[in-house]
């Protein structure tokens, strides 16, 4: 039986310079709507119980009046500043999430640039987290994978069937994550530098604590650039046309 609270973290701070776009990414239209409502709708009608959406400082109207209020979404139960890096944005979430009252069980953290996370991949998140404590979807690679030198010659190349890429959400036992993030900021104020890029190496390299690998979908996509949107309104025809 499946157990515990869940609550999300998406985010929507990022100003996508490679969209070479006005607005940020995730507020440009998909089929009439902002890119990030796709996912906010996705966690809406899922066992999330409420979500804290990271914008931009000046974003926080924007998205209160035009994506929170205007499509109803209920469970968005804060909206707060990003940080400088995607990183703290992550903290400034988990937070958050921690001031409203009683914190959560596991926590799903989600780029809001990503538009088809779908009730699925969340089941078998819900699954894998109860479980393991730590979750993250992704993909094998369908292409051959070069490590290079510092010169761009190739010298690695690991088995395709051992790699993976990543995607979001990337799910925690929210006591695990947030601990590891405070312990992050902490080294980092303390002058340590730690390279991380995902939830994922933060849990990895603060905890020493293994990340379960979840199937997700190709079609999960991130959208950075115009070729992605591009893609995105196809995946979004077909799966209108197939329901």
């Amino acid at each position: 039986m499946e157990k515990g609270r869940y609550a999300a973290v998406v985010l929507s701070a990022g100003r996508g310079s490679r969209m070479n776009a006005s607005v940020p990414k995730q507020y440009l239209m998909l089929k009439g709507r902002p890119i990030i409502y796709y996912a906010l709708q996705t966690f809406q009608q899922s066992r999330v119980e409420e979500i804290v959406l990271v914008s931009g400082q000046e974003d926080l109207d924007y998205c209160q009046k035009e994506i929170v209020e205007k499509y109803g979404f209920t469970k968005v139960k804060a909206i707060v500043p990003g940080g400088k890096e995607r990183y703290h944005s992550v903290f400034h979430g988990l937070a958050e999430l921690d001031r409203l009252g009683k914190s959560p069980d596991y926590v799903m953290i989600h780029d809001g640039a990503r538009p088809f996370v779908d009730q699925q991949m969340i089941d078998r998140c819900v699954r894998a987290v109860e479980a393991e404590q730590a979750c993250v979807v992704g993909m094998p690679v369908k292409d051959t994978i070069k490590i290079t030198d510092e010169d761009q010659y190739a010298v690695d190349t690991p088995p395709r069937n051992r790699v993976w890429q990543v995607q979001t959400p990337q799910v925690f036992s929210f006591p695990l994550i947030y601990q590891a993030y405070q312990e992050l900021l902490r080294q980092e104020s303390e002058g340590k530098k730690i390279a991380v890029t995902d939830d994922a190496m933060v849990v990895e390299t603060i905890c020493d604590k293994k990340v379960r690998l979840v199937e997700g979908s190709y079609k999960n996509i991130k959208i950075t650039t115009p070729e992605d949107l591009e893609i995105a309104e196809i995946f979004l025809y077909h799966s209108v046309r197939n329901i």
